[in-house]
């Protein structure tokens, strides 16, 4: 099984690498930068050197940064766009230093614009960012989103009008929480919600689970995550997701309210799930 947590990434890549092994994850998630925008910390070549050796040693992999909650390629206003840019492209150059790590992010929120208008200025901004980054060995994932405000992707209908505008070779991160906010049963049809999002998007296109319990009942579009088992998906559909034929295959990354004690025995609970 692929699983990891969200670590920080203040001491760079090798000493996240030597964490996710300390608490038994073999794949992990990071923020390129502050959540909340800023400058990105400069990368250091023997660091990432070093940890490209450890990650083959330790078969961890594959990585996944995720993109800032700031960059919004939906907004109504030029200058956060150009900020989306910036942060998007600088991001996917420097994770050309790391192949085979993919690049997560929230679509952005229309604010008022409408979900066309949402799509139309996110696919806009995807195909300059190709363009301008041009990545090779990084495959950028849009993320299912809880539909809290004006989020675009709130469905799986949203998502693949962005896959369609763009013709990009775009890749998708199925958050449970929020698809669980969002309206998709995982509880009681799990197997209907995959059948739904193979026929809308392809199943080829999911590469990682974020897999987070949620606060709040199914279609509240809240999206407040909750430690495995403790909330109101529990850990019987959690053990159905695992094991699902078409999800796990696929790495699972965990966004639960814990610290790396609770994500080591998180780890463990859902490894234990796996028949």
């Amino acid at each position: 099984m692929k699983i990891g947590c969200h670590l920080s990434s203040s001491g760079g890549y090798l000493a996240m690498g030597q964490t996710a092994v300390s608490i038994g994850a073999n794949v992990f998630q990071f923020f390129t930068r502050n959540p909340r925008g800023g400058a990105a910390k400069a990368i250091d070549p023997q660091d990432v050197a070093a940890f490209m050796a450890y990650a083959r040693e330790h078969s961890i992999g594959p990585i996944l940064a995720h993109a800032p909650y700031t960059l919004n390629a939906a907004a109504a206003e030029r200058r956060i766009r150009d900020f989306a840019e910036e942060v998007f492209t600088d991001d996917l150059r420097r994770l050309e230093l790391t192949p085979g790590a993919l690049y997560n992010f929230h679509p952005g929120s229309h604010v008022g614009q409408g979900a066309e208008k949402g799509i139309e200025l996110i696919s806009d901004l995807l195909l300059k960012v190709f363009d301008e980054a041009k990545p090779e060995a990084t495959t950028v994932l849009l993320e299912t989103m809880a539909g809290k405000g004006s989020e675009v992707g709130r469905s799986f209908g949203e998502l693949r009008a962005i896959i369609d505008r763009t013709g990009l070779p775009l890749g998708v991160c199925l958050d449970t929480c929020h698809v669980w906010d969002g309206g998709y049963d995982i509880v009681n049809d799990l197997d209907g919600v995959v059948a739904e999002f193979d026929r809308v998007i392809g199943l080829d296109r999911l590469k990682a689970i974020h897999i987070n319990d949620s606060m709040n009942a199914n279609a509240a579009h809240k999206d407040r995550h909750q430690k495995i088992g403790q909330g109101k998906i529990g850990l019987d559909a959690f053990a159905r997701i695992v094991n699902h034929p078409a999800l796990r295959d696929l790495p699972f990354y965990l966004e639960t309210p814990c610290d790396l004690q609770g994500y080591k025995e998180e780890i463990a609970l859902l490894k234990g799930l796996v028949k």
